[in-house]
């Protein structure tokens, strides 16, 4: 936990057109910003040339930073490579799927070339020098949204087939758990693996997405290595993880084993991003939050969201408050915006900072002044946020990859659904019955502190992981699993029993047949499912063994089969959903469903949103966010303190919350 709340902005003076710095560290502290993040971005500005280091820029806007009273984080300036680098060494740059990549943009390396590491090392021993001369640096970013850019180098495949190796032990055995018996792919000596391009296998495939996620692992552990040379007991270790990208962050970052990678941090970092103006909704920052959190089960920093943002982002009155204050709730301790001013070329020149492109104070800047104000009054009651979720939703980035090669809708939507979409199904459907969870990793096994686990399509599971579904449903907890759950090992070899896999008593159902739904309506006696709902992408047809049917299928052949069941299996309860029923049909099941799972809703759903949390000082902190452009009026759910209003309530005191308005109440 950071002594302080943090709000500030990524500050890059060697974009800016002209020398401007103590003016820009004056108009941050008088809008109450209290930190920057820097150096993270410009490799050619402190290495021109190849061994010509000029750190003079880094050092004036360290000094500045210090006078001024702001904090600063240095980003290790590795993520884009100078020209040099790559006239140096041609192979520098990834060889992919897709061929090799062309110099100009960035991220686009191979982060295992022994020439890049060597020249990345020497870099980021000249900026650590220089950074930890300067009390005013609190912590150190590894890179920038790192993954591993799909290396398929000869020198990346050389190490897979060493991995495999090491992992497997024998080429028998690798046969075996791959199933490369198919179409003639088994091997007989190492030397035989082909380039894994070409592959069909989807274990295969997959095992060599693993080997390449630990690559990223293990660049973020190599760069940990280095900084802690460097830094100060005192000083923390952040990286800035990032979503599945859709021109926001929408879902589980595919390209990464973020549980894993957070290992080299001692306090995780994201990137929020969202869609603004008449589409906020706030889901991505309770679900970006959720993934943060669960990285170290810990509060995190969001290094980058938007002040003005890409085209189209630009926040209506009011919603940037809104925003800032969201991220607090779900347990960030930084908001820092990417980035203070606008830039006036290349490539992200409409992606707007806290400044437009006239570099003076506007009316986004006077709305962060705003929040900064308000954060001098209350941040200390917000410092410290825990929270204390009792539903978990399970990601499995095997799963992910299974849904990559198998998809559920592989002739469904275009683009089809992919495994981000089915998480956020979930997700999203919780969030707007202001169900509160945690995001969880598969290689989770004690679930005691949760009442209910979400399995959304949890398509690769070990037979430890069922085991440990089995033991939670047996000791009280609920389980609520979709379709293609348990249905292949974590080689994505599809198991050859009876679906699915191990759980089969746990949900009182199996199936053994499954298909593309056509104008499959459904119906419920017990569920108030609104008009149109409709099986879609994908249908399991579900034979049950003692659990009670909630939703069926409608239709002239399928019609009667179950859709959605539950069973109680010894001391919990297990609910299985054997289609994508679309957005109203789940949030009217979890309505229905999850207070007989011990977990009770509140009467108020999306757009009003609460956030719950408990501050340093033991007391209850209420969010309540108003995700509309009008009024609202509600009681209050809690009595105690409104922080912003600095005035009682009771619960049940009417409030009234302008449009895209905010409360906070501190529990006495």
């Amino acid at each position: 936990m950071l002594d302080d709340l943090l709000y500030g902005v990524a500050y890059y003076p060697e974009y800016i057109p002209y020398e401007r710095m103590d003016e820009d560290m004056s108009l941050m502290r008088r809008a109450g910003f209290n930190l920057i993040r820097v150096a993270e971005s410009t490799w050619s500005t402190w290495e021109p040339r190849d061994g010509e280091f000029d750190l003079s820029l880094l050092r004036r806007t360290l000094d500045a930073a210090d006078s001024h009273g702001l904090k600063v984080i240095v980003g290790t300036p590795t993520y884009a490579i100078p020209a040099w680098l790559y006239k140096k060494y041609p192979d520098i740059l990834t060889e992919t799927h897709s061929g090799v990549a062309r110099y100009g943009g960035r991220q686009n390396f191979d982060i295992t070339h022994p020439g890049y590491r060597f020249h990345a090392e020497r870099i980021m021993r000249r900026v650590l020098e220089l950074a930890r001369q300067y009390e005013c640096v609190i912590g150190y970013q590894i890179d920038n949204e790192t993954k591993h850019y799909d290396t398929c180098s000869p020198r990346a495949q050389a190490m897979f087939r060493e991995y495999l190796e090491r992992k497997f032990g024998t080429v028998e055995e690798l046969n075996r758990r791959m199933g490369l018996a198919y179409w003639s792919n088994s091997i007989a000596d190492w030397s035989d693996l082909p380039d894994v391009r070409g592959t069909i296998n989807g274990s295969l495939g997959a095992e060599y997405s693993a080997f390449q996620r630990g690559l990223v692992t293990d660049f973020l552990l190599w760069q940990r290595s280095i900084i802690d040379e460097y830094r100060f007991y005192d000083q923390f270790i952040t990286h800035n993880f990032d979503y599945e990208w859709r021109g926001w962050s929408f879902g589980l970052q595919p390209d990464v084993d973020q549980f894993e990678a957070a290992r080299a941090v001692t306090i995780a970092g994201c990137d929020i991003y969202h869609k603004g103006a008449g589409e906020l909704t706030g889901a991505e920052i309770s679900f970006g939050g959720a993934v943060a959190r669960g990285l170290k089960n810990d509060n995190y920093l969001v290094l980058e969201t938007q002040a003005q943002g890409n085209f189209g982002y630009l926040p209506y009155p009011g919603q940037l408050f809104l925003q800032a204050m969201a991220h607090y709730s779900y347990g960030a301790e930084c908001v820092e915006y990417w980035h203070w001013h606008s830039i006036h070329n290349a490539v992200e020149s409409y992606w707007k900072g806290v400044l437009s492109h006239d570099l003076t104070p506007g009316e986004t800047y006077r709305e962060c002044s705003e929040i900064g104000g308000t954060l001098a009054r209350i941040s200390d009651h917000l410092a410290g946020l825990k929270k204390n979720n009792s539903v978990a939703v399970m990601v499995s980035r095997r799963a992910q990859c299974g849904e990559r090669w198998f998809p559920a809708a592989m002739m469904g939507e275009t683009p089809p659904r992919n495994y981000s979409d089915y998480l956020r199904w979930v997700t999203d459907s919780l969030y707007r019955l202001n169900v509160e969870y945690d995001i969880v990793p598969d290689t989770l096994r004690d679930f005691s502190k949760y009442k209910l686990l979400v399995l959304p399509c949890l398509y690769s599971a070990t037979e430890e992981l069922t085991a440990a579904l089995r033991d939670h449903v047996a000791n009280g907890g609920h389980i609520v699993a979709t379709f293609r759950t348990a249905f292949a090992d974590e080689y994505l070899k599809i198991y050859h029993d009876a679906a699915p896999h191990g759980l089969t008593d746990v949900f009182g159902v199996t199936y053994d047949r499954f298909t593309k739904p056509q104008g499959v309506s459904l119906r419920s006696e017990s569920i108030p499912l609104p008009e149109g709902s409709a099986a879609q992408d994908w249908m399991e047809l579900l034979r049950p063994a003692g659990a009670r049917t909630l939703i069926e299928y409608d239709h002239p052949v399928w019609g009667g089969i179950p859709a959605v069941t539950v069973n109680d299996f010894e001391r919990g309860s297990a609910m299985y959903i054997a289609s994508y029923i679309g957005d109203g049909a789940l949030d009217a099941l979890f309505e229905s469903a999850l207070p007989g799972f011990g977990i009770p809703l509140p009467d108020q759903r999306w757009p009003i949103v609460l956030s719950r949390a408990v501050n340093f000082y033991g007391r209850a902190v209420t969010f309540i966010f108003n995700y509309q452009n009008s009024p609202a009026s509600l009681p209050s759910p809690e009595s105690g303190l409104s922080l912003l209003e600095d005035a009682n309530v009771r619960a049940g005191d009417e409030l009234t919350l302008p449009p895209w308005g905010v409360a906070i109440i501190e529990g006495q």
